[in-house]
């Protein structure tokens, strides 16, 4: 869970500071700001979660 909440941290996060360089037609010239915030937050969740079980089995 800690791996699986980082990634998404990360990944929305980079998408929002650096969208790619080239775009086809079918693609969004950056990511949708809403949606990409809810997944940053699912994915602190995520992280907390995977954190704490590991503190708490520790």
């Amino acid at each position: 869970m800690l791996a699986f909440g980082g990634a998404l941290i990360v990944g929305n996060v980079l998408a929002l500071v650096r969208p790619p360089a080239t775009k086809e037609a079918t693609e969004l010239e950056r990511a949708p700001l809403g949606r990409t915030l809810v997944m940053i937050g699912i994915g602190v969740v995520a992280a907390l979660w995977g954190g704490a079980t590991l503190i708490a089995t520790a």
